[in-house]
């Protein structure tokens, strides 16, 4: 009986090895390819990404007729081709960026958009774990990795007092400047249901 224990134990330990290892090649893979699509990303707008995905929408969301009003706004200034219409958030793929030249490209509505992002905001899912221990992994990830994101002492410190509060950030200036980033964020599962097949 206590050797079957120590077997589970072992076996157990083992399990959250290999799904540490997993989590950490998925951040490593997810941090190396935005840097790949976007040069002049910073630790800042990594720390965006994976915000994104752990929180969704819903801190964007004061009400949904300005939401509406502020989409049709922003619409009409995403006139810069991405590349792509839509592209996911951190490294677990649970939610997307749908840019907003997917609306002024015809290829769906503004209507479309807003109701994927408003009922988004209704599926975030509360995780045990927190925030800024799950930002300090991605960091360390970073670094053991070396993987080639620009940041300073400054910076790193900003973002882990952030992570500490829970408090999301915007893109960095040089992000903006060089893509001019437009889109809005939706849940995986709306995006695959009611999205996807129109922006293939």
């Amino acid at each position: 009986m206590k050797k079957l224990m120590v077997m589970m134990a072992m076996m157990a330990m083992c399990l959250g090895a290999c799904t540490e290892n997993s989590d950490n090649k998925r951040i490593e893979v997810a941090v190396r390819t935005l840097i790949s699509q976007y040069p002049q990303a910073t630790l800042q707008d990594v720390y965006k990404s994976f915000y994104q995905e752990r929180f969704g929408p819903g801190h964007m969301i004061p009400n949904v007729e300005n939401a509406r009003n502020y989409l049709m706004s922003e619409t009409e200034q995403a006139t810069e081709n991405t590349g792509a219409y839509y592209e996911p958030t951190g490294s677990e793929g649970k939610y997307v960026r749908i840019y907003l030249n997917a609306v002024s490209d015809g290829k769906i509505s503004a209507e479309q958009l807003l109701d994927a992002f408003v009922e988004s905001a209704n599926h975030v899912e509360p995780r045990n774990d927190k925030w800024a221990d799950q930002w300090n992994k991605i960091v360390d990830v970073i670094e053991e990795k070396k993987i080639p994101v620009t940041m300073s002492e400054e910076l790193k410190q900003l973002l882990k007092e952030c992570s500490e509060k829970e408090e999301a950030v915007h893109h960095s200036e040089t992000y903006e400047k060089a893509y001019r980033p437009h889109y809005r964020i939706v849940e995986h599962n709306i995006f695959e249901k009611n999205l996807k097949a129109m922006l293939e």
